[in-house]
């Protein structure tokens, strides 16, 4: 084998916008196409916006308007606006910012510099304008050059600074703003903000609660075992109430208004803190998954000059809180205990109901604890790794981090659709989980059938959510069924498993229906998949005369060539989302318990709306 000559010409010098082009994964994340919250396009508009909630947070401007029009974002503060002479620096220049200097932002979101950068260079078209002392300066970019850097002029704007962009639909394929995504961002931000109003395409977000407010959108009130306990301080504000019916842990960090999905060192401390407490007022060593169980809550940091894990700031690794202050740890545990411990003195009522559920969780622990061991057992006697799990590479050393978030896996019917997505497959980040047969109901039942249960046993046990959402092995989870009426019973069947004992799996945006083709239509020169009527009949219109038309009846039909496609560069995924007007314990009894009349007269009228719509 010929040596490979390494010489002078090998080595090149990127400049700024060339190297994020060329490795956009280290500045946003993964790419994707909208469908899920981490996508690439969501981290470029939360980008834009930290920029605009970091001028709230000093005190500048109260209202941020944001509009999304099909594929174009802009967002307008009413904060300092960007100095004029450093407009065109501040959004082309790698380290080059406000925030270096503390003095201007204490406790900033983005401290590196790199932020609307990144947004510049991944855009087709960037626009950033700023008003400043009733002059006015912008600059526009294509992919990252600078096309226009306009003189300073009078202007009678109000003061603030106000960015445009369209994403690069070379690097995001075929993406989509989803409203849903944006506006669970957008409250988070409020939440985190009392007294910032955002207007979002003509709809206006506000809070005057914060975290309480928070909760509120997540847990209905008559679910809620006692009132939220919220508490602040000066640089820390938590929430915290127990569900009645929800049985495992959820919880809501936030440093700096980031929000921090993979948790981190505060979320790690706030957990511990709760169990110290607890323990110390009752004066009982209750087991820590007792006190935590069924709990929802919710905390907000400030830090000085945050370190994080990753560029997308989704996990907290500073120990400190900066400066000469103590410890994460040791201040949200001083918080804590005194705090927490103050209200459950004042607030027996809440007291004696946080007892109650401790005591609950204490009794139904045991009662399981032969069960689980022997689900362990049968577990490893099944082979998990070998025989139901068919793994990917990404749990694997390095590669851990660097694309956790592309980490997926596959939950599929019948030996030959998991087989032809595991020839398929990218084993470096997709893993299949094959399932035998129809999966139990079990709408109503206890915590106690999952391990009871062959299937479900070994499904948790894949995923490694026993013990809460922190360990889950897979950022996406997709079910992947035939499109017939067996798989979406099949479909059914597992949204009720997560929605029953999981539900902040579908909570947290990790649940997605995988859309396959219902038809291939092609001829000699070209080939269609299409997934639905409307798309066969434009493409016999396309293909003209008589192209041959194919039939998927399943997902074991398709070749392991073609299903490269339907699970890689064109994958199309359908997120699960809860719809916020009924709760888990309503929904589940509409569609899974023995209301059948109910059901029978919906699926009726449902399916009478759809025919006239194809008529029309």
């Amino acid at each position: 084998m010929a040596q490979q000559q390494y010489t002078e010409d090998n080595i090149r010098s990127l400049d700024w916008k060339e190297h994020i082009r060329l490795r956009p994964g280290m500045y946003i994340g993964k790419l994707g196409d909208g469908s899920s919250p981490d996508d690439g396009i969501y981290i470029l508009l939360k980008e834009v916006i930290d920029n605009s909630i970091d001028e709230f947070v000093m005190g500048a401007g109260k209202t941020i308007e944001i509009r999304i029009k099909e594929k174009e974002v802009r967002v307008r503060d009413y904060g300092r606006g960007i100095p004029l002479g450093k407009v065109v620096d501040v959004v082309s220049k790698m380290n080059t910012g406000g925030k270096y200097d503390s003095r201007a932002f204490k406790k900033a979101v983005g401290l590196n510099g790199v932020g609307t950068k990144a947004v510049n260079a991944l855009s087709s078209h960037f626009r950033v304008e700023s008003v400043r002392d009733n002059q006015i300066k912008f600059a526009e970019f294509e992919l990252g050059e600078l096309k226009i850097d306009s003189e300073v002029e009078e202007t009678s704007k109000r003061k603030g600074t106000k960015v445009s962009f369209i994403p690069d639909e070379n690097i995001f394929k075929k993406f989509k703003y989803r409203n849903e995504y944006v506006v669970k961002m957008l409250k988070n931000y409020v939440y985190l903000n009392p007294g910032l109003t955002i207007d979002f395409n003509g709809e206006k977000y506000h809070s005057e609660n914060g975290l309480k407010d928070l909760l509120e959108e997540n847990i209905p009130t008559e679910d809620m075992l006692y009132p939220i306990i919220h508490l602040k301080g000066e640089d820390i504000e938590i929430a915290i109430t127990h569900s009645k019916s929800q049985y495992s842990e959820e919880y809501h960090s936030f440093v700096n208004g980031q929000h921090t999905t993979q948790g981190g060192t505060h979320q790690a401390a706030f957990r511990e803190s709760i169990v110290k407490t607890v323990r110390e007022f009752y004066g009982k060593n209750y087991d820590a998954s007792d006190i935590r169980k069924s709990i929802v809550s919710a905390i907000a940091i400030k830090v000085m000059e945050p370190v994080f894990e990753s560029q997308t700031k989704t996990k907290l690794g500073s120990t400190d809180m900066g400066g000469q202050l103590p410890t994460v740890r040791s201040y949200i545990n001083d918080f804590i205990k005194t705090n927490l411990d103050n209200f459950l003195h004042k607030n027996t009522e809440s007291a004696e109901a946080l007892q109650r559920k401790i005591m609950q969780a204490e009794r139904e622990r045991k009662d399981l604890t032969g069960i689980r061991k022997l689900a362990k057992d049968r577990a490893k006697k099944a082979s998990l790794h070998n025989k139901k799990l068919r793994d990917c590479r990404v749990h694997l050393g390095d590669m851990k981090k660097e694309r956790r978030l592309e980490s997926t896996l596959f939950i599929t019917e019948g030996d030959s659709a998991s087989g032809s997505i595991t020839k398929s497959r990218d084993v470096n980040t997709q893993a299949v989980f094959s399932l035998r047969g129809k999966p139990l109901n079990c709408y109503a039942m206890s915590k106690k059938v999952v391990y009871e249960n062959e299937e479900f046993n070994l499904l948790q046990a894949a995923l490694n959510i026993e013990e809460g959402m922190e360990d889950l092995r897979y950022n996406n989870i997709v079910i992947a069924t035939d499109a017939d009426v067996d798989g979406m019973h099949i479909r059914l069947l597992l949204l009720t498993f997560f929605l029953q004992f999981f539900p902040e799996v579908i909570k947290e945006g990790h649940l997605y229906i995988l859309e396959t083709p219902l038809f291939r239509v092609r001829n000699k020169k070209e080939t269609i998949y299409c997934y639905s009527d409307e798309e066969r009949v434009k493409a016999i219109e396309k293909l003209k005369p008589k192209p041959e038309i194919t039939r998927f009846k399943g997902l074991g039909e398709i070749s392991p060539d073609e299903f490269k496609h339907f699970i890689g560069n064109d994958i199309r995924l359908d997120p699960v989302m809860l719809d916020k007007s009924m709760s888990i314990e309503d929904l589940l009894a509409f569609y899974m318990g023995k209301n059948t009349p109910n059901r029978q007269e919906f699926i009726i009228n449902n399916l009478k709306v759809e025919l006239d719509e194809i008529v029309e």
